[in-house]
């Protein structure tokens, strides 16, 4: 079976970590979440996917140059311009003469889904789109999902009230599909999957639903990507080592193969990557000191991501926050509140931020 994945979005959440870098080539714990998603693929003898792309898909051509990312062949599917959910899928399925059933996944969605069992109910039912559904502690902020006995989709409710929301089940961003759903598609116009194509599949009734408890995460924002780093490093997804060829230095305490250099105090959950520098006196707690990056002497990180080659210099604490490739964190400055600096920006010396984006969004 092939594969297309989304993964085209500007990831405007994200900002200003996508100014530079798509958010699919975000890493989670070094391994790029393009790379994590393709493996997951991978597992399910998926070995062929379409990258359906718009954002600067330069990145993933420059990363890949072989076409190839986690024993996975890859096929480039560049939109001339934004298609929207749907428009991208038919714009990719088309590009690569998709005409068996096909798989489509959200790039930025990262999940330990049986796809194996997705697909045989999609067959069993005759299904023309079946959608994975995942269980979520307060729909409210979501587009729930209601279906009948037989797993047939009966409507699709965007965000109701939490006590009337009908289930907590919402579409989880991953979907097999007939190549019959692509001529519902209008090729002329953005089309929206979940606002055009699957409620008109609703009404023919052909559209069903899969719920699943596996693990599952958008990491679309800044608290999720967050998160999906935490989740590994402590056990919540997996259980082995946080990306291939780490070696353990501690309770749930991982260096790259290659090692850093620490002469400081790191306590886990924690990864610390190749050519990364604690200096003494610095104190790494629950965080992601990414390769090549730098903790100055006396710096405190605590439960936050550093990203390739970030600098966090003498002094400064990081705390709940994210830093980005190649940024600098002036010494004895202070990040807090989930704050985000972008690739190779700089936080001045002494600077005090709160939940603040570096440079600013607007």
């Amino acid at each position: 079976m092939r594969a297309v994945v989304l993964v085209g979005g500007e990831g405007t959440r994200l900002r200003p970590l996508t100014f530079t870098t798509p958010k699919q080539m975000l890493p989670i714990v070094e391994l790029t979440m393009i790379e994590r998603v393709l493996a997951h693929l991978h597992a399910f003898g998926i070995d062929d996917v379409v990258l359906s792309m718009g954002y600067r898909p330069d990145a993933f051509l420059a990363a890949f140059p072989d076409d190839r990312c986690a024993g996975v062949r890859l096929v480039y599917a560049v939109e001339p311009e934004p298609l929207d959910t749907a428009g991208a899928v038919r714009f990719a399925a088309r590009h690569a003469a998709i005409d068996d059933t096909f798989l489509v996944v959200n790039g930025d969605v990262l999940t330990d889904l049986d796809i194996g069992a997705l697909v045989g109910f999609h067959r069993a039912r005759r299904a023309e789109a079946t959608i994975s559904l995942t269980p979520v502690d307060d729909p409210s902020a979501f587009g729930v999902v209601p279906t009948d006995a037989a797993g047939r989709v009966e409507a699709f409710i965007e965000k109701p009230p939490r006590d009337e929301a009908p289930t907590n089940l919402i579409n989880a961003g991953t979907y097999v599909l007939e190549p019959s759903v692509l001529d519902r598609i209008a090729g002329e116009r953005r089309v929206s999957i979940e606002r055009e194509t699957f409620p008109a599949l609703v009404e023919a009734g052909s559209c069903y639903a899969l719920a699943s408890d596996a693990y599952w995460i958008d990491t679309g924002t800044p608290a999720k990507l967050l998160q999906a780093n935490a989740d590994l490093l402590s056990g919540r997804r997996g259980d082995g080592t946080p990306v291939p060829h780490a070696r353990r230095a501690g309770e749930r305490v991982w260096y790259g193969a290659a090692g850093p250099v620490v002469d400081g105090a790191v306590e886990g959950p924690s990864f610390v990557g190749d050519a990364a520098f604690v200096a003494r006196g610095s104190q790494v707690a629950a965080s992601v000191v990414s390769s090549g990056a730098r903790v100055g002497e006396g710096a405190v990180v605590r439960g936050s991501l550093l990203l390739p080659g970030a600098v966090v210099g003498a002094g400064a604490v990081v705390d709940g926050s994210i830093v980005g490739e190649g940024a600098v964190v002036g010494e004895h400055a202070r990040l807090t509140g989930l704050s985000v600096v972008g690739g190779n920006a700089k936080v001045e010396p002494g600077s005090v931020l709160d939940a603040a984006r570096v440079p600013e969004v607007g």
